[in-house]
């Protein structure tokens, strides 16, 4: 008998705070994987500083000015959830809806993500699964990253190992060198895009170093990347994870615009370099997903810094922008099916971890009365 199959649609808001992905695909919640469709919204300028005020908020949604902003970043996602299924004519069976981390802290055993789950499932009339990750924080694991099993779905033909970067608000990378349990690794690494757009927001108005052009111009301080990369963290061999803002008190103050935004994409860099040695094999090639492959400097200088050839996730055939997002419909269906999202080897969990909290809508004349 065949794995029941679902149209299962992932919605993602990551730690770079630009704006929503929405993936629509096709899965058992195994290997087999369809992409059915994409569709991203950018924040405004307007919602992207609201959401930061409210980033580093322990109390998530129990503080009233947070629970009023989910309410609206909830809408948000249930339009872009609505127009892609709008657009690809398919009704999801089930929406993977992420949410927006606000703080995350494994050592506390807290990590905080804002989304209303219910009304999510209402105003799009399908059942949602969201919290992916407290599951497995309260199992003694880091509750990041939770895509690497994706990742090793996806990679189910292709020769190994493979070494995956992803490079959103927070870098993290999935080695693969088959499909046991013990053929894969994962952790953060380190700093993504966030750093630099904070930076380059800060100095220049824009939201981001478009093809890291300020970053080409400017010169590197390598005193204030050596001392950022003497930290623990980066000693400290996985599973390990990171907040947005764990890096924040080693920005530079006393550089301007370009040689900032240099230094800080070259910690990015470094970073990558730092976590290879942990790795039981360093493949020829890594492919990078998430914003960061945008950007020309970085990923010019990763390759520098580390010796690797570095390529996009597109060359595998990937979705490079949507693949988070996919990853959460994926993790959707492995929800209702209880199925790991985590292991010790990605997440530093004890043991195989499911999780995720369930909301269903409600009935269609209970919702008109409301």
């Amino acid at each position: 008998m065949k794995p029941k199959l679902y149209h299962s649609l992932g919605l993602m808001s990551g730690t770079s705070i630009d704006g929503i992905d929405a993936a629509l695909i096709e899965t058992d919640g195994h290997d087999h994987i369809r992409v059915l469709g994409f569709k991203g919204m950018a924040y405004t300028p307007e919602f992207r500083q609201k959401l930061r005020a409210h980033l580093g908020n322990k109390r998530g949604a129990a503080d009233p000015a947070v629970a009023a902003f989910e309410r609206e970043l909830t809408e948000r996602h249930a339009d872009i959830a609505l127009n892609l299924m709008r657009e690809t004519g398919i009704n999801a069976d089930l929406i993977g809806f992420h949410g927006q981390t606000l703080y995350h802290n494994p050592a506390e055993r807290l990590t905080v993500q804002i989304g209303d789950g219910a009304l999510l499932a209402r105003l799009t009339r399908t059942p949602v699964v969201n919290d992916f990750r407290s599951a497995d924080v309260r199992a003694g694991g880091h509750g990041a990253p939770l895509v690497p099993l994706y990742h090793r779905a996806l990679l189910a033909g292709i020769k190994k190992p493979v070494l995956i970067l992803n490079i959103g608000g927070v870098s993290n990378i999935t080695w693969v060198n088959g499909d046991g349990d013990d053929d894969i690794l994962a952790c953060d690494v380190g700093p993504g895009n966030a750093l630099i757009d904070d930076w380059v927001l800060r100095h220049t108005g824009h939201p981001y170093d478009k093809d890291g052009l300020l970053a080409a111009a400017g010169t590197v301080d390598m005193d204030a990347v050596n001392r950022t990369l003497a930290i623990d963290f980066f000693k400290t061999a996985p599973p390990k994870s990171l907040d947005r803002d764990n890096f924040r008190r080693y920005v530079p103050e006393n550089l301007d615009a370009a040689d900032g935004a240099a230094t800080l994409t070259m910690i990015t860099a470094r970073a990558v370099a730092a976590a290879l040695p942990f790795l039981p094999q360093v493949p020829a090639a890594i492919y990078v997903a998430g914003g960061g492959r945008h950007n020309i400097t970085l990923m010019r200088w990763i390759g520098d810094v580390t010796g690797l050839d570095v390529r996009s996730v597109d060359e595998l055939g990937w979705s490079g922008d949507g693949l988070e997002a996919e990853a959460f419909a994926w993790l959707a269906v492995r929800s209702v099916l209880g199925l790991p999202f985590s292991l010790p080897q990605t997440t530093g969990t004890p043991h195989p971890t499911t999780g995720g909290k369930r909301h269903r809508p409600p009935p269609i004349e209970a919702a008109r009365n409301e």
